[in-house]
């Protein structure tokens, strides 16, 4: 009767969003994802860390970076110092190590602000697609595609989607505001 493939496709790409954007909110915690954005010069082109060094973590707070070419070391420093990731920079003979502080409780309430927001920006998101979807369902009414019986019924079906996936984008920010709050 109505294809809801497509809004299914679209809640799952802001899910998939809003899971790399809290991915990228620093808990206090190493996790080697906090340089996906970061690009250092290699040989006249910028490319990501992971594509010039190894990166593993050595424990709960710590990173290392082994570059391939340890002649790279002083730029690889230099693309992490200007990200402004937080995090403190140590280099020595193997490469480089990165420590993640503690967090203080006041910096620990604005990252859960931050994940707040961004909470409410996949919000927005999937209430945009849900109007989408009924627009259309409300147009092929008209258009007597579908009766209204129907319509009412498929509108209970997006509706459906849609706090699924509510309540899953909840549950990321609950699972990420409790990381946080460590």
């Amino acid at each position: 009767m109505y294809d809801f493939t497509k809004l299914k496709t679209e809640v799952s790409g802001i899910e998939n969003w809003l899971i790399k954007e809290f991915s990228n909110i620093r808990t206090g915690l190493a996790s080697i994802t906090i340089l996906d954005g970061v690009k250092v010069e290699n040989y006249g082109t910028l490319t990501p860390v992971n594509q010039v060094a190894n990166i593993t973590a050595e424990d709960a707070k710590t990173i290392r970076i082994s570059p391939w070419d340890t002649s790279q070391i002083k730029e690889l420093e230099k693309a992490i110092i200007n990200a402004d990731l937080g995090v403190s920079v140590a280099v020595d003979d193997k490469g480089i190590r990165l420590s993640f502080p503690e967090l203080t409780s006041e910096r620990r309430q604005i990252l859960v602000k931050v994940a707040k927001d961004k909470l409410e920006q996949a919000k927005v998101s999937l209430r945009g697609e849900r109007d989408k979807v009924w627009n259309d369902i409300q147009m092929k009414g008209k258009e007597n595609e579908i009766s209204q019986d129907d319509k009412f019924q498929l509108k209970d079906e997006m509706q459906k989607v849609v706090d699924d996936m509510g309540g899953l984008l909840v549950g990321l920010f609950e699972k990420k505001e409790r990381e946080i709050m460590g």
